[in-house]
């Protein structure tokens, strides 16, 4: 429940404050654009804010009391640092190229590992490694949403790691990210981490990479960036697969 509320308040955050800073503009496409259609007010977006932040530290509050877990404090406190500062100042680290790596810490090492830490209250190894393919997965799907955006964020000068490369690099990168997802997943197998069912999630998910990348590149070719946009329920296709083949290979 807490990296649900945290979850949902990062995107309002992110909605609220580019929003102030100008940064959703009439020609990006990022966003959920209800603040711009006048669809939820200013005043509604920090109500919602101040209750999910709220209720996270509330839910970190319970679980300390119950479990004697005092750690759970530098997790859920990181997460709900990371989650606010992504767009907000001073820090907007999402404007610094640096969202991807703040998504791979929060969504990967601090969800994952730190949730088998709340149940158990142990750091294991094993589980940090499983967590290492899952938050690049998530970081990634940051990653593929700011390559259509990647000359309007660059116009309102907003930093991202797609941007700051360049369009040929940027394509490299997403070239190499999910092979990359692919050899760690291979590894835990090999590391008797998680049984055999990691295979079928990566050969599944091989078509599904290989359209994304035949995409980008025919995009490259047009310089028609915005209409990648359309495509990016392939990636997430992707994280699902090997996300559930993550599961049921630690189940079996």
């Amino acid at each position: 429940m807490c990296s649900f509320f945290l979850h949902l308040a990062a995107n309002l955050a992110n909605d609220l404050f580019d929003h102030l800073q100008g940064v959703d503009s009439e020609e990006s496409i990022g966003g959920s654009r209800a603040i711009q259609q006048g669809k939820i007010s200013l005043k509604s977006y920090i109500k919602a804010l101040i209750f999910l932040y709220s209720g996270s530290l509330l839910l970190a509050f319970i679980g300390v009391a119950f479990t004697d877990r005092t750690g759970i404090w530098a997790i859920v406190l990181f997460a709900v640092l990371v989650s606010h500062y992504y767009v907000a100042p001073p820090i907007k680290y999402g404007h610094r190229a640096l969202g991807e790596v703040f998504v791979f810490l929060s969504m990967g090492l601090a969800m994952t590992a730190g949730t088998y830490y709340t149940l158990t209250g142990v750091w294991k190894m094993e589980v940090i490694g499983l967590s290492i393919p899952v938050g690049l997965m998530v970081a990634n799907i940051l990653y593929y949403q700011s390559l259509p955006e990647i000359e309007t964020d660059k116009a309102v000068g907003k930093h991202t790691l797609a941007n700051v490369l360049g369009p040929h690099r940027a394509i490299l990168l997403f070239r190499l990210w999910w092979p990359s997802i692919w050899l760690l997943m291979s590894l835990l197998f090999f590391f008797d981490v998680c049984a055999w069912p990691v295979f079928p999630g990566i050969v599944a998910s091989v078509p599904l990479y290989c359209r994304t990348v035949t995409l980008l590149k025919q995009e490259e070719a047009r310089g028609d960036w915005l209409s990648l946009d359309a495509h990016g329920h392939l990636v997430r296709k992707m994280y699902l697969i090997c996300g559930v083949a993550l599961i049921v290979s630690i189940l079996v």
